[in-house]
């Protein structure tokens, strides 16, 4: 909704800028996704409409704030994941908990597959935009925020062993920057989680799959450059291997990062099996009302 608290002036290139920006976000929302600052101004890079600089950056922030205060930018189009306020489940009456019961009601839709799946994301960010897909195939998502505390770490593993001691195969697919940091993000996964799962000689069951950023992805959709981070510990390895450039993951646009984990996804599980497990779910909602009428 759009909703006016202030008048602004603006100069002609800043109401086609903004007018530009309405057009990108609706082309996002057309695709029901809710977009990040981040987002938006890497679709203006790579659209070529500023150059990829820090203070570009600062000034798409203060457009869109500009923009949204008087009135010409969608206040529910552009979200803050950081900041979410929290408030408990709550109804109005016996008869609306019942209705959620039934919309909300769904089976563990994993059961029975071989594979046990987690999405691993660099970003924070970019959780909004995968939990489409990891809602859909019921799968975990977790936002490791750079190097994973030993906590989160230690967590996982006591998921896995669970999953492994069932005979399952542990499969993480990982998101993240293909910068110094990033990249060795993944290497520092495995490696720790191995630690953990060796000690109990179940570490063979267990592997982590990088889906984006690769190089490959980076040739193939030509996302905007950033330096390489020179203050980075591990930055010297990665220039020597990749050249000075680095690439953010949050460049490739939802749909195709959405692609990359949904394909993935059903690659590593039986999809007839998954199939079955959402029959079931609408056959049980059926009950559900049925009960619900009596009542």
């Amino acid at each position: 909704m759009k909703e006016k608290f202030r008048n602004i002036k603006l100069s002609k290139f800043n109401k086609d800028k903004l007018e530009l920006i309405n057009s990108i976000i609706q082309e996002y929302s057309n695709d029901g996704y809710i977009m990040t600052l981040r987002q938006l101004y890497y679709q203006l890079v790579s659209r070529d409409i500023i150059p990829n600089k820090q203070n570009e950056y600062t000034k798409i922030s203060k457009l869109l704030k500009e923009g949204r205060m008087a009135g010409i930018i969608d206040w529910e189009a552009i979200e803050d994941r950081l900041r979410v306020p929290y408030l408990p489940y709550w109804n109005l009456d016996p008869k609306e908990a019942i209705e959620d019961t039934i919309n909300q009601y769904r089976l563990n839709r994993q059961q029975g597959q071989k594979n046990y799946i987690e999405v691993w994301v660099e970003k924070d960010a970019l959780s909004g935009v995968l939990k489409t897909v990891t809602e859909e195939y019921h799968v975990r998502l977790l936002v490791n925020r750079g190097y994973g505390s030993v906590t989160a770490i230690h967590d996982a593993y006591k998921r896995y062993k669970r999953e492994i001691n069932q005979n399952k195969n542990i499969i993480i697919l990982y998101l993240g920057d293909h910068d110094p940091s990033g990249v060795d993000m993944i290497r520092d996964i495995s490696e720790r989680i191995t630690e953990m799962l060796e000690a109990k000689e179940i570490y063979n069951k267990f592997n982590v799959d990088s889906i984006a950023l690769t190089m490959k992805q980076i040739l193939k959709y030509n996302p905007p450059t950033n330096p390489a981070k020179l203050t980075d510990p591990r930055s010297k390895w990665y220039i020597k291997k990749y050249g000075e450039n680095s690439w953010e993951v949050d460049a490739l646009d939802p749909k195709t990062l959405n692609n990359l984990v949904s394909s993935k996804i059903e690659k590593n599980i039986d999809m007839n099996l998954f199939k079955k497990m959402k029959e079931q779910e609408e056959i049980d909602k059926e009950k559900l009302v049925n009960i619900a009428f009596t009542l």
